[in-house]
């Protein structure tokens, strides 16, 4: 895994994405930073001094030195980059002028990390004190590790169970580093032939997402916070099949983005209403797009927290055959 290139977040006009590329073309890693995060980072590397940024969500690290910058997700191998080369490729993003300058590191300015080595013959960066497992890693990871305890609060099965519809969100505005980890988690969804055969409209007009209520069979909570649409798009998937085939490839497409999405949403503590009753032709108008939308996934905070939901027995859910 290789540094790749800094490019623009998925929403936001400020922050950016840091993208580490694999062997294989799908395979990557992203760090989204905010626009704080990244200032921090601009300010380390234009002083040339070693130095510890954690990030908003709490979980994650920027341990910078002179020679090398690891990027630290609990339980997932950390991200390397050159440091000079992280510096020439912040400071031209930030389109700050500069010379390439040496970092030096001191004791009192920088604690090294301990590392322990495990019979696999990896070595994997061991942060203290310890922290629990975020949604980032147990979503967005590309190499999942195994962990050595039980998982948190914020563990994805957690999130599964707890998970609540909500029909009444809080007046308040999602963070733009939510909505990005929202997206990077739906761009990481299985797609067929990897060609996501889908668009997703992020609405942030309130005209837009009144116009999306009558198109909603008049349901209010579809003016949330943030409002993302999901529509199928099959002639991004360039398979050799019949085109009843690519449609039925485009909806599940756009079906389970829609759902990565969701379960994103609800790791990061915001709610969700999924709309499927809508009126296709409409919603199609008020975006403006001949794409066929598939559902409405309304996020934010919930106006409360209900309790886990109770569930028909699995045993009516599921036929065994042997």
């Amino acid at each position: 895994m290789f540094f790749s290139k800094i490019e623009p977040p998925y929403t936001s006009k400020n922050g950016c994405r840091l993208v580490w590329q694999g062997v294989d073309e799908d395979d990557t890693d992203t760090v989204i930073l905010n626009k704080k995060e990244l200032e921090s980072l601009i300010k380390i590397l234009q002083t040339g001094k070693a130095k510890t940024i954690t990030l908003e969500d709490k979980y994650s690290s920027i341990l910078v030195k002179a020679d090398v910058t690891k990027f630290v997700l609990h339980n997932h191998q950390p991200l390397e980059v050159n440091t000079q080369d992280l510096q020439n490729n912040v400071l031209e993003y930030a389109k700050i002028p500069h010379e390439p300058q040496n970092f030096h590191n001191s004791v009192r300015q920088f604690h090294p990390s301990s590392w322990i080595k495990y019979t696999a013959g990896e070595a994997r960066l061991q942060k203290t004190p310890d922290v629990s497992q975020s949604l980032l890693n147990a979503i967005l990871s590309s190499s999942p590790r195994k962990t050595k305890k039980s998982l948190s609060e914020s563990d994805i099965f957690r999130i599964f169970a707890t998970r609540r519809s909500t029909r009444k969100f809080l007046k308040k505005k999602i963070e733009d580093w939510k909505l990005d980890k929202i997206l990077a988690a739906a761009d990481t969804a299985p797609t067929a032939g990897n060609f996501q055969g889908f668009k997703i409209f992020y609405v942030k007009n309130t005209e837009v997402k009144e116009a999306l209520i009558e198109a909603a069979n008049k349901q209010p909570y579809v003016n949330a916070p943030a409002v993302l649409v999901f529509c199928m798009d099959p002639e991004r998937v360039k398979l050799k099949y019949p085109s009843v085939m690519l449609q039925k490839f485009s909806m599940q497409d756009a079906t389970i983005t829609a759902a990565y999405a969701q379960i994103a949403a609800t790791g990061l503590g915001l709610s969700t209403i999924w709309i499927g009753m809508i009126d296709e032709k409409k919603v199609k108008s008020i975006l403006g797009t001949n794409l066929r939308p598939s559902s409405i996934l309304c996020i934010g905070y919930p106006d409360q927290k209900k309790p886990p939901k109770s569930r028909r027995k699995m045993r009516e859910l599921i036929e065994v055959i042997e």
